[in-house]
């Protein structure tokens, strides 16, 4: 079941809300990791990385929000392939009326992303937390 959905308004407010979320739900939170070089050779800061104190289970986040249609057409197949190149799992939580029912679409078949509705149960899932 996907929750109730959320008035988010741009990358900083989803950043915020994820974090918020990983620390009510009692993981510890770091923004903005630096971890190596992406694919094309910039320096790859991963924007969220969540981390289970009780299991040290870890998982990086790259968050994508798009009001209008454009650019993010071109960046998400990239993302979801530098994902492929982190030293831990990581998946894209992506939001905004600018990503289009056909890139949502490639998104959910790459299985490493979801909006930010449907996070608070995948997180429960994937670190083993009480599923309420």
């Amino acid at each position: 079941m996907t929750a109730k959905k959320v008035d988010i308004k741009d990358c900083n407010a989803l950043i915020a809300s994820i974090v918020e979320l990983g620390k009510n739900l009692g993981l510890e939170t770091k923004e903005e990791y630096n971890v190596a070089k992406r694919i094309w050779g910039s320096n790859r800061s991963i924007d969220i990385i969540l981390r289970d104190p009780k299991t040290s289970k870890v998982l990086g986040i790259e968050c994508k929000f798009q009001k209008t249609p454009g650019t993010i057409e071109e960046k998400l197949p990239a993302t979801i392939e530098d994902i492929k190149a982190w030293p831990m799992d990581g998946i894209v939580v992506y939001g905004g009326e600018g990503i289009t029912v056909n890139m949502k679409s490639y998104l959910v078949s790459t299985g490493k992303a979801l909006e930010f509705e449907e996070l608070d149960s995948w997180l429960k899932l994937y670190f083993g937390l009480p599923l309420n």
